[in-house]
């Protein structure tokens, strides 16, 4: 008896009298600004983890006894903006070559989350030039400046606030710790909208503004508080994040954070701008910071467990690790608040400390991405799934 083994992945034999005609590969034509088409909205988030560094370290407590300190930030604050203009004419770019693209981005449940980074950065980067970029630029721009981004990026988060979570409801998904960044993006606004106040006209104008700011603060801390829970529910019930996404934990701590800040802020600027029992109703802010900060420490160190657990069976680098400086930071600015509205000396240890692991995660994603960036590995698009191998049959005779 003879066996004959036949596979299935063979090719056909041409057919008669076309065996000689050579077959001309066809002609592909690459894509304009080919290296732009995967460049999504979530590459903001640089942008805001830069801005963080400038304006927390600023407001250390001590931090003008420090030579060079100010400097520092300052030059770090010019980086994030030249990083934010760099990548708004990139992603305008995208909108034009790769519109395909950039409307599957739009509706993807998944990647729509992080247009809430676009928002926080504009206002990270304006109330930076506030903070510490008037130094250079002089207050008049740095006020102008300021009130572009405010205006532009409180916009794009109220309306990211409203549609993201829509496109969730219609279109389903998994809950993740991503699903945060729209609603966090208006407590950014009341968070940096205050420094506006002093450069406003007295009376209407500087009332307006900050009421508008504690408005967005409510906005945005009930919608955390009813997003949070379903985060919670899913890590209880599904058991921890996929490992690229488990940085993403650290998001959680933005709302807290600047929250508290935002409170802060409102105790310092509502002295003389609303009426006195508003004002006297500001210096609340200790009695919400102190217990949001204890829950954001308990966060941060649950966080901060899964994160090594993860890095142990082999986390690599994503732009995910972008999650562990903007929140931190927030933290970071809050507990300076507490330092300075109680005088208690933990508040400022606790402010430097968490500026200290800021700039330690902004330096270590800082590297990795530009390293990320060189190669082309950040802006390649996903590796496509290995082919399944072909079957193979066999027959007998």
């Amino acid at each position: 008896m003879a066996t004959a083994v036949t596979a299935t992945a063979a090719h056909p034999r041409p057919l008669a009298g076309l065996e000689t005609q050579p077959q001309r590969p066809h002609s592909v034509r690459p894509l304009p600004l080919a290296g732009l088409r995967h460049l999504g909205p979530n590459w903001y988030a640089p942008v805001m983890g830069t801005a963080i560094v400038g304006t927390a370290g600023a407001g250390l407590p001590g931090a003008d006894g420090i030579p060079g300190l100010r400097t520092v930030c300052t030059a770090v604050w010019a980086l994030s903006l030249a990083l934010l203009l760099a990548l708004l004419c990139a992603r305008a770019l995208h909108w034009v070559h790769h519109r395909d693209q950039a409307r599957a981005h739009l509706l993807d449940p998944s990647t729509a989350p992080f247009y809430g980074c676009l928002a926080m950065a504009l206002t990270a980067v304006g109330g930076g030039a506030l903070v510490v970029g008037r130094d250079w630029i002089g207050v008049p721009a740095a006020v102008a400046l300021d009130a572009i981004l405010f205006t532009a990026g409180t916009l794009v988060g109220l309306v990211a606030a409203v549609a993201v979570p829509c496109l969730l409801v219609v279109r389903g998904g998994t809950p993740s710790p991503v699903w945060l960044l729209p609603v966090v993006a208006p407590m950014v606004s009341a968070a940096l909208g205050p420094l506006l106040v002093p450069h406003l006209p007295p009376g209407q104008g500087q009332r307006t503004l900050l009421i508008a700011c504690l408005a967005m603060f409510g906005t945005s801390l009930l919608a955390t508080l009813v997003m949070l829970p379903v985060v919670v529910a899913r890590l209880l019930t599904s058991g921890p994040l996929p490992l690229a996404l488990t940085p993403t934990l650290f998001l959680a701590l933005g709302p807290l954070g600047q929250s508290t800040t935002a409170a802060g802020n409102f105790a310092d600027l509502a002295p003389g701008v609303v009426p006195a029992p508003h004002a006297t109703a500001a210096g609340a802010a200790v009695l919400y910071g102190v217990p949001v900060m204890g829950f954001a420490l308990l966060w941060l160190a649950l966080a901060g467990v899964l994160v090594l657990r993860a890095r142990r069976r082999g986390m690599g680098f994503a732009m995910t690790w972008w999650a562990f400086t903007f929140p931190v930071g927030t933290c970071a600015t809050g507990a300076a608040g507490l330092a300075r509205h109680t005088g208690i000396a933990v508040f400022g240890v606790l402010a430097v400390a968490l500026y200290v692991l800021l700039v330690a995660a902004w330096a270590g994603a800082t590297v990795r991405t530009v390293r990320g960036v060189v190669s082309g590995e950040l802006l390649a698009g996903p590796r496509p799934a290995p082919a399944a191998p072909r079957p193979v049959t066999a027959r007998t005779r």
